[in-house]
């Protein structure tokens, strides 16, 4: 009976340490997710901001907004490029680890341009803009020269299997083309001699021997159901037919 109530508390125990962590491995994932929603919308609204600065201040005010946006636009489709073409090729694991590094330089020109928005002296920042104009192509080309060529990696990948399948699929359809159009028929049987002098005569019955029973054609096995085909998102689903 101890036994039972030792192995029952036990079991209990184990139940509350599963549900402790199932619940802390749920509020860390809301976590996150809500951390990431939130800093998805501060970027939207950042980059509204930008817009609107880039066309309302003239000068070289509008012209810093400019350039943050361009670098923070450029960095951001090379990052999500590069992430999305990892996970299907490894190989560009080194390409992300050479953005990674350019990530920093544009973080830090980003933040060196975020301070020089409410420089009051226009002059010394107007004398600045060239150089930070040259850093910032000079970051955005690099980024682009990355996400072009994972791009045209994965298209060039694609082109070669799509050239492989549709190989196969023209020698599939030239397998089932090939039918045979002639059928082989039966030979007929000989026609019966003349009946010898010591054999009856014609006009009465021969005496028929027993053949070989023919050979029963052997069954054939039941049409197997097919499998279920895949479908596809762009197939349309089926109509039900009308019944009136």
């Amino acid at each position: 009976m101890e036994a039972v109530i030792a192995v029952m508390a036990l079991l209990f125990v184990l139940l509350l340490v599963l549900g402790a962590y199932a619940t802390v491995k749920a509020v860390g994932a809301a976590k996150r997710t809500a951390d990431r929603h939130l800093t998805q919308a501060r970027r939207t609204v950042e980059d509204h901001t930008l817009k609107v600065k880039s066309f309302a201040q003239p000068g070289p005010a509008g012209e810093i907004a400019q350039l943050r946006l361009k670098l923070r636009t450029s960095m951001r489709a090379t990052q999500d490029a590069l992430h999305a073409a990892v996970a299907e090729d490894e190989s560009l694991k080194e390409s992300l680890g050479l953005f990674e590094r350019l990530s920093a330089h544009g973080h830090e020109l980003d933040a060196e341009l975020r301070r020089l928005e409410s420089e009051p002296d226009r002059a010394t920042l107007a004398e600045r803009l060239p150089a930070l104009r040259e850093r910032t192509e000079r970051i955005t080309a690099s980024a682009e020269s990355l996400r072009w060529a994972a791009r045209d990696r994965a298209r060039h990948f694609a082109d070669d299997d799509l050239d492989t399948l549709s190989a196969q699929i023209d020698m599939e359809a030239g397998a089932l083309r090939h039918w045979t159009t002639t059928e082989q028929r039966p030979t007929p049987p000989p026609w019966p001699e003349a009946p010898a002098a010591d054999t009856p005569a014609a006009g009465q019955a021969r005496p028929q021997t027993p053949g070989p029973a023919p050979e029963r054609e052997p069954e054939r096995p039941a049409i197997t159901p097919p499998a279920p085909r895949p479908t596809y998102p762009w197939q349309k689903k089926p109509r039900p037919e009308s019944t009136t």
